[in-house]
């Protein structure tokens, strides 16, 4: 036997797929193949069909099979260039995992893993950067993963460098600057507080925790700023160093978000 969770009491059923996502298991879809292949058992017994229902105190087990396929799965760092989509391919453009080949990967690369095609299987982005954005974008085979860096509960920085132009004469006011740290909404919606601080004349870093869409540009906008570049260089603990444009890396094993 392999994982096990249990919390809780309730007597609300709830799908078994749900249930090992929320419980941080695995991701849904994982969790609907391992249960077809029998991996899965509630209360010690083997649940194998899809659309099962459980209580929020029973228990789930997960065999070793799962967590040595999990094991497998891969996570990859690239250096988005201009562009490139993050996700599917739009507007005649290609999507940034047409990039994951192995011509393109890092030369410094330390990880021990080989590349291969199966690797590009499901391997989706956690998260986002505009075709005119360039920068940290990760993709991932790891449900758990993407909910960690997407999930609705996420907290986790991520932090880019903004060069802006004042459109308005003379200088952006401190007022303002305060305005983008907390204090814009978008969409009728309150932005959470960020960090912003100008790191030389014409460059911000940002440091946020949410990502509504274009929302940089929409919140520099906001203040009469122009962005004309921007650059995501850390997501969590991780950062986009050395790695060079349109290539790309493995997160290594000592690496966490």
């Amino acid at each position: 036997m392999g994982i096990m969770k249990q919390t809780g009491s309730s007597s609300e059923l709830v799908r078994l797929s749900k249930r090992m996502s929320e419980l941080g298991l695995c991701s849904r879809r994982e969790a609907d193949e391992w249960i077809e292949r029998g991996w899965v058992r509630v209360d010690g017994e083997v649940v194998s069909e899809l659309g099962s229902k459980v209580l929020p105190h029973q228990r789930i087990t997960v065999d070793r099979q799962a967590s040595a396929q999990q094991a497998r799965l891969v996570t990859v760092l690239l250096n988005k260039p201009v562009g490139f989509v993050s996700g599917q391919a739009e507007d005649g453009y290609k999507p940034a995992v047409t990039l994951v080949t192995p011509e393109n990967r890092w030369k410094e690369d330390k990880t021990p893993l080989q590349f291969h095609p199966a690797q590009l299987r499901s391997l989706v982005p956690a998260g986002r950067l505009d075709i005119d954005s360039v920068g940290l974008l990760v993709l991932t085979q790891d449900g758990r993963v993407a909910k960690h860096l997407i999930g609705q509960d996420s907290t986790i920085e991520k932090e880019y460098l903004v060069r802006v132009q004042y459109t308005r004469g003379g200088r952006l006011p401190e007022s303002d600057l305060r305005l983008l740290n907390h204090g814009l909404s978008l969409d009728g919606r309150k932005l959470q507080p960020a960090k912003v601080k100008w790191q030389n004349e014409d460059q911000l870093s940002f440091v946020l925790k949410e990502g509504r869409k274009r929302q940089i540009r929409r919140m520099c906008e906001a203040v009469g700023l122009k962005v004309t570049g921007l650059k995501r260089v850390r997501i969590g603990r991780v950062l986009l160093g050395d790695l060079p444009a349109g290539q790309w890396r493995y997160l290594r094993a000592d690496e966490q978000f």
